[in-house]
């Protein structure tokens, strides 16, 4: 096992990695001390590993929400049945929320977490990649708007992490790949040697060989932890963890939460946002090839087809990080070096997403 930290002064806390996690009663009921417990997990993790957990945590209170997986069920409307479980049973304001799941169960038991009695304690186990190396850590918390994704939501920093690198062995492909998608982000906007050694062992990461899997989640989760602790607000530097966000989240809309995976629609938003990167002269189109490349190599899409670039632009406008003087895009002035710039000019960005479209 291994421990990182994310240094928040008193709000810090850990993040361990490692093989077995979950049958690690000593460690469960270590970092899960309330008396009071409400575990929030989907119809497709409680099979697999929500009895694990409550026969860890027998000796306390113990309540559970099962909801419905998919990111089109990250609403308002199961938000409200989490905080229904928690007046029904009577759970004070020392209890804690445990997310078992992926992204969407991270974020919403997150937000109710957040919003529950001003605040209490939640502790992520986050059981996908792409949860294990991004959204499980950094305390963004919130549900989806009809229109919009993640537009409803709070920062609320859970108290531990546990990500038990065994269950990933129980994903689908797809749900892998997505998770994929994260890690290849970082090596772009922040570690041209991380990106570099992706490049190497891909096969590796696709074959779930323990090692190369080891080392990229613990080198993920360096990457962000360091940023969450320089900027927990997403006032500056974080906001470079949107890299691909921006032209991902619209995809995410316009298919309904239902067409594309998170970490699919990032994929293609990071292969816009290095074309856009490229017409603005910062990187060569032998860049865009190159990461390209790398991300169909891990079964990634990086184009998309059916969808009105006009419309497409319309939503970018809608996005949490279009600020009163214009939208702001995350773009790479090489590869390992992101920077946050003004989105250029609508002539840019529409032959980008109509080149994409298949336009």
């Amino acid at each position: 096992m291994e421990t990182l930290e994310v240094a928040l002064g008193e709000r810090s806390y850990p993040i361990y990695i490692g093989e077995g996690l979950l049958e690690n009663d000593i460690l469960l009921n270590k970092e899960i001390s309330a008396k009071q417990i409400l575990i929030v997990t989907n119809d497709v993790v409680a099979p697999l590993y929500l009895g694990a957990i409550e026969q860890a945590l027998t000796d306390r209170e113990q309540g559970s929400v099962i909801l419905s997986d998919g990111e089109q069920h990250k609403t308002l409307d199961c938000f409200s049945k989490i905080i229904d479980t928690l007046i029904d049973r009577g759970f004070h304001r020392d209890a804690c929320i445990v997310a078992l799941g992926g992204g969407v169960i991270g974020d919403i038991a997150g937000f109710a977490a957040a919003c529950y009695q001003r605040g209490v304690d939640y502790v992520q186990i986050p059981t996908t990649l792409l949860a294990q190396v991004d959204s499980s850590v950094g305390g963004k918390t919130a549900v989806n708007h009809s229109r919009v994704k993640n537009m409803i939501g709070a920062f609320h920093q859970p108290i531990s992490v546990i990500a038990d690198t065994n269950v990933l062995k129980t994903l689908a492909p797809r749900e892998y790949a997505a998770g994929l998608a994260e890690i290849i982000k970082y090596g772009l906007i922040l570690d041209e040697g991380f990106f570099e050694w992706q490049e190497m062992h891909m096969e590796a990461l696709l074959a779930l060989d323990a090692e190369a899997l080891s080392f990229a989640i613990r080198r993920s989760c360096e990457l962000k932890a360091a940023i969450v602790s320089e900027d927990e607000r997403d006032l500056n530097r974080r906001a470079l963890l949107n890299f691909g966000h921006t032209f991902g989240h619209v995809l995410e809309s316009l298919g309904k939460f239902e067409r594309w995976l998170h970490g699919e629609a990032v994929s293609i938003g990071m292969s816009m946002a290095m074309r856009t990167s490229c017409s603005l002269g910062w990187i060569s189109n032998f860049d865009c090839e190159r990461v390209d490349s790398l991300l169909l190599r891990a079964n990634l899409p990086v184009a998309f087809e059916g969808l009105n670039p006009d419309k497409f632009l319309e939503l970018m406008q809608l996005d949490k990080k279009a600020y009163a003087e214009g939208l702001k895009l995350v773009l790479l002035k090489r590869i390992g070096e992101g920077t946050v710039a003004a989105a250029p000019n609508n002539t840019i960005l529409i032959d980008v997403i109509g080149a994409k479209a298949g336009n």
